[in-house]
Protein backbone atom coordinates (compact mmCIF):
# COMPACT_ATOMS: atom_id res chain seq x y z
CA UNK A 1 0.00 0.00 0.00
CA UNK A 2 1.07 3.64 -1.17
CA UNK A 3 0.26 6.77 0.45
CA UNK A 4 -2.09 7.68 -2.99
CA UNK A 5 -4.14 4.46 -2.13
CA UNK A 6 -7.23 4.74 -1.70
CA UNK A 7 -9.13 2.01 0.04
CA UNK A 8 -12.79 2.18 -0.49
CA UNK A 9 -13.65 -1.49 1.48
CA UNK A 10 -13.24 -2.82 4.67
CA UNK A 11 -13.46 -6.09 5.63
CA UNK A 12 -16.02 -8.59 8.23
CA UNK A 13 -16.47 -12.02 8.63
CA UNK A 14 -19.52 -13.08 10.72
CA UNK A 15 -18.84 -16.32 12.15
CA UNK A 16 -21.36 -18.12 14.32
CA UNK A 17 -21.82 -21.85 15.13
CA UNK A 18 -25.80 -21.55 14.36
CA UNK A 19 -24.72 -20.25 10.75
CA UNK A 20 -22.40 -20.82 7.50
CA UNK A 21 -19.73 -18.63 8.01
CA UNK A 22 -19.87 -15.17 5.98
CA UNK A 23 -17.60 -12.48 4.60
CA UNK A 24 -18.52 -8.79 3.99
CA UNK A 25 -17.24 -5.90 2.36
CA UNK A 26 -18.91 -2.71 3.52
CA UNK A 27 -17.98 0.76 1.81
CA UNK A 28 -14.81 2.47 4.17
CA UNK A 29 -16.02 5.27 6.10
CA UNK A 30 -14.58 7.71 8.88
CA UNK A 31 -16.49 10.31 11.04
CA UNK A 32 -14.31 13.42 11.46
CA UNK A 33 -15.79 16.19 14.45
CA UNK A 34 -14.44 19.51 14.87
CA UNK A 35 -13.87 19.83 18.54
CA UNK A 36 -13.66 23.12 20.20
CA UNK A 37 -12.70 22.31 23.79
CA UNK A 38 -10.04 22.75 25.96
CA UNK A 39 -8.33 19.69 27.33
CA UNK A 40 -5.61 19.71 29.32
CA UNK A 41 -2.76 17.77 28.45
CA UNK A 42 -2.75 15.24 31.38
CA UNK A 43 -2.22 11.02 32.25
CA UNK A 44 -5.13 9.38 33.08
CA UNK A 45 -5.53 5.64 34.74
CA UNK A 46 -7.97 4.03 33.11
CA UNK A 47 -9.53 0.67 35.10
CA UNK A 48 -11.33 -1.30 32.21
CA UNK A 49 -14.53 -2.88 33.05
CA UNK A 50 -16.99 -4.73 30.77
CA UNK A 51 -15.65 -2.79 28.30
CA UNK A 52 -16.00 0.79 26.57
CA UNK A 53 -13.78 2.70 23.87
CA UNK A 54 -13.74 5.88 26.13
CA UNK A 55 -9.66 5.66 26.33
CA UNK A 56 -9.57 5.83 22.78
CA UNK A 57 -12.09 8.51 22.54
CA UNK A 58 -9.97 10.46 25.56
CA UNK A 59 -6.67 9.58 23.79
CA UNK A 60 -7.65 11.47 21.04
CA UNK A 61 -8.43 15.01 22.22
CA UNK A 62 -4.54 14.93 23.37
CA UNK A 63 -4.81 12.71 26.91
CA UNK A 64 -1.87 10.39 28.29
CA UNK A 65 -4.37 7.20 28.89
CA UNK A 66 -2.57 4.35 30.55
CA UNK A 67 -5.06 0.73 31.38
CA UNK A 68 -4.73 -0.11 35.20
CA UNK A 69 -4.85 -3.20 36.22
CA UNK A 70 -5.39 -5.18 39.80
CA UNK A 71 -1.76 -5.72 40.12
CA UNK A 72 -0.50 -1.68 39.08
CA UNK A 73 -3.54 -0.13 40.80
CA UNK A 74 -1.96 -1.99 43.97
CA UNK A 75 1.74 -1.58 43.45
CA UNK A 76 1.79 1.65 41.73
CA UNK A 77 1.75 5.62 42.81
CA UNK A 78 -1.71 6.50 41.79
CA UNK A 79 -0.20 10.28 42.28
CA UNK A 80 0.99 10.15 39.24
CA UNK A 81 -2.45 10.16 37.35
CA UNK A 82 -4.24 13.37 37.65
CA UNK A 83 -7.63 11.28 37.33
CA UNK A 84 -8.92 8.20 37.39
CA UNK A 85 -11.85 6.45 35.53
CA UNK A 86 -13.91 3.47 36.05
CA UNK A 87 -14.74 1.89 33.01
CA UNK A 88 -18.98 0.43 32.88
CA UNK A 89 -19.67 -1.69 35.07
CA UNK A 90 -16.06 -2.39 36.69
CA UNK A 91 -17.60 -2.64 39.91
CA UNK A 92 -19.65 -5.27 38.86
CA UNK A 93 -17.28 -7.39 36.97
CA UNK A 94 -13.45 -6.50 39.00
CA UNK A 95 -13.64 -8.87 42.26
CA UNK A 96 -10.47 -7.23 43.27
CA UNK A 97 -12.17 -3.95 43.53
CA UNK A 98 -13.39 -4.37 46.62
CA UNK A 99 -9.68 -5.19 48.16
CA UNK A 100 -8.46 -1.77 46.35
CA UNK A 101 -11.21 0.62 46.86
CA UNK A 102 -9.26 1.60 50.05
CA UNK A 103 -6.36 2.73 48.00
CA UNK A 104 -8.38 4.30 45.74
CA UNK A 105 -10.43 6.47 47.83
CA UNK A 106 -7.26 7.35 49.95
CA UNK A 107 -5.93 8.78 45.73
CA UNK A 108 -9.27 11.10 46.28
CA UNK A 109 -8.35 12.07 49.60
CA UNK A 110 -5.12 13.06 48.90
CA UNK A 111 -6.10 15.29 45.88
CA UNK A 112 -7.36 12.89 42.69
CA UNK A 113 -10.64 12.74 40.73
CA UNK A 114 -12.04 9.46 40.76
CA UNK A 115 -15.01 9.18 38.05
CA UNK A 116 -16.88 6.26 38.20
CA UNK A 117 -18.91 4.94 35.13
CA UNK A 118 -22.47 3.36 35.40
CA UNK A 119 -22.67 0.10 37.16
CA UNK A 120 -26.15 -2.29 37.24
CA UNK A 121 -27.39 -2.05 41.00
CA UNK A 122 -28.91 -4.02 43.72
CA UNK A 123 -32.68 -2.84 45.21
CA UNK A 124 -31.26 -1.59 48.33
CA UNK A 125 -29.63 1.52 50.29
CA UNK A 126 -27.13 -0.71 51.78
CA UNK A 127 -26.58 -3.40 48.61
CA UNK A 128 -25.69 -1.80 45.65
CA UNK A 129 -25.16 -4.82 44.08
CA UNK A 130 -21.50 -4.14 43.40
CA UNK A 131 -18.35 -6.47 44.45
CA UNK A 132 -18.26 -3.62 47.50
CA UNK A 133 -21.39 -1.95 49.06
CA UNK A 134 -19.05 1.53 49.22
CA UNK A 135 -18.39 2.02 45.82
CA UNK A 136 -17.79 6.09 46.57
CA UNK A 137 -16.57 7.87 49.78
CA UNK A 138 -20.17 8.18 51.29
CA UNK A 139 -23.05 5.84 51.07
CA UNK A 140 -25.39 5.76 47.79
CA UNK A 141 -27.59 3.45 45.67
CA UNK A 142 -27.34 2.59 42.10
CA UNK A 143 -30.91 2.59 40.67
CA UNK A 144 -32.32 -0.45 38.52
CA UNK A 145 -34.98 1.55 36.42
CA UNK A 146 -33.82 5.42 36.63
CA UNK A 147 -32.40 6.46 33.21
CA UNK A 148 -33.46 8.90 30.30
CA UNK A 149 -33.69 6.72 27.27
CA UNK A 150 -34.79 9.73 25.14
CA UNK A 151 -31.88 11.45 23.56
CA UNK A 152 -32.87 14.52 22.69
CA UNK A 153 -34.53 14.61 26.78
CA UNK A 154 -34.23 18.79 28.28
CA UNK A 155 -31.22 19.11 30.15
CA UNK A 156 -31.75 21.11 33.51
CA UNK A 157 -28.87 22.88 34.87
CA UNK A 158 -29.50 22.39 39.00
CA UNK A 159 -26.48 23.88 40.24
CA UNK A 160 -25.57 26.29 37.13
CA UNK A 161 -22.32 27.44 39.04
CA UNK A 162 -21.15 24.05 39.94
CA UNK A 163 -17.17 24.00 38.42
CA UNK A 164 -17.72 21.22 36.95
CA UNK A 165 -20.57 23.52 34.60
CA UNK A 166 -18.16 26.16 33.62
CA UNK A 167 -14.16 24.97 34.25
CA UNK A 168 -12.19 24.60 31.88
CA UNK A 169 -15.43 24.78 29.39
CA UNK A 170 -18.39 26.50 30.37
CA UNK A 171 -21.73 23.76 29.77
CA UNK A 172 -25.03 24.72 28.16
CA UNK A 173 -27.77 23.30 26.88
CA UNK A 174 -25.61 23.10 23.21
CA UNK A 175 -23.55 20.52 24.45
CA UNK A 176 -26.32 17.95 25.27
CA UNK A 177 -26.92 18.03 21.39
CA UNK A 178 -26.67 15.70 19.23
CA UNK A 179 -26.36 12.75 21.98
CA UNK A 180 -27.00 9.47 20.96
CA UNK A 181 -29.32 6.52 21.72
CA UNK A 182 -29.92 7.86 25.36
CA UNK A 183 -29.15 9.94 27.67
CA UNK A 184 -28.28 7.59 30.52
CA UNK A 185 -28.57 4.61 32.19
CA UNK A 186 -28.32 3.63 36.27
CA UNK A 187 -28.50 6.71 37.54
CA UNK A 188 -28.10 6.72 41.62
CA UNK A 189 -31.15 6.26 43.48
CA UNK A 190 -30.63 7.75 46.77
CA UNK A 191 -26.95 9.16 47.85
CA UNK A 192 -25.89 11.07 51.21
CA UNK A 193 -25.50 14.57 51.50
CA UNK A 194 -22.21 14.78 50.81
CA UNK A 195 -23.21 14.60 47.44
CA UNK A 196 -24.20 17.35 44.87
CA UNK A 197 -25.83 16.30 42.00
CA UNK A 198 -26.08 19.40 39.12
CA UNK A 199 -28.32 17.75 35.83
CA UNK A 200 -32.29 17.11 36.26
CA UNK A 201 -33.31 14.96 33.08
CA UNK A 202 -36.75 12.85 32.41
CA UNK A 203 -37.97 11.11 29.79
CA UNK A 204 -41.32 12.57 28.24
CA UNK A 205 -44.05 12.15 31.19
CA UNK A 206 -42.00 10.70 33.57
CA UNK A 207 -40.59 12.82 37.03
CA UNK A 208 -37.33 14.30 36.95
CA UNK A 209 -34.29 12.55 37.76
CA UNK A 210 -31.58 13.74 39.72
CA UNK A 211 -29.27 11.03 39.62
CA UNK A 212 -27.13 10.77 36.21
CA UNK A 213 -24.26 12.30 37.80
CA UNK A 214 -23.29 12.66 41.67
CA UNK A 215 -20.47 14.63 42.71
CA UNK A 216 -18.57 15.02 46.20
CA UNK A 217 -15.19 16.54 47.47
CA UNK A 218 -13.40 14.02 49.61
CA UNK A 219 -10.42 15.32 51.24
CA UNK A 220 -8.37 16.93 48.27
CA UNK A 221 -9.77 15.36 45.84
CA UNK A 222 -13.26 14.92 43.85
CA UNK A 223 -15.12 11.75 43.65
CA UNK A 224 -17.80 11.49 40.81
CA UNK A 225 -20.14 8.94 39.79
CA UNK A 226 -21.98 8.99 36.47
CA UNK A 227 -24.86 7.05 34.59
CA UNK A 228 -24.46 9.49 31.59
CA UNK A 229 -23.61 7.23 28.46
CA UNK A 230 -20.41 8.50 27.99
CA UNK A 231 -19.15 4.98 26.91
CA UNK A 232 -21.61 5.72 23.59
CA UNK A 233 -21.22 9.41 23.15
CA UNK A 234 -17.43 9.78 23.04
CA UNK A 235 -16.63 6.85 20.39
CA UNK A 236 -19.89 8.95 18.70
CA UNK A 237 -17.73 12.01 18.55
CA UNK A 238 -20.29 14.12 20.43
CA UNK A 239 -18.64 17.56 20.45
CA UNK A 240 -20.73 18.33 24.17
CA UNK A 241 -19.93 15.04 25.88
CA UNK A 242 -16.31 15.58 25.31
CA UNK A 243 -16.90 19.10 26.65
CA UNK A 244 -18.19 17.70 30.09
CA UNK A 245 -16.24 14.59 30.53
CA UNK A 246 -12.97 16.83 30.24
CA UNK A 247 -14.48 19.27 32.88
CA UNK A 248 -15.07 15.99 35.03
CA UNK A 249 -11.89 15.23 34.65
CA UNK A 250 -9.92 18.46 36.14
CA UNK A 251 -9.84 20.02 39.37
Amino acid sequence: MNDKQVIEHGIRTIAYSHIVPQTIFPSASADLVRLQITAPKKIIGYIEGAGDRVPEALMQIGYDVIVLNDKNIESEDLKQFSAIIAGVRAYNTRERLAILQPKLMQYVEQGGVYLVQYNTGGATFINNGTVTDNIGPYPFTISRSDRVTDEQAEVKFLVPSHPVLNTPNKISAKDFEGWVQERGLYFAGQWAKEYTAPLGMNDPGEPQKQGSLLIADHGKGRYIYTGLAFFRELPAGVPGAFALIVNLLSK
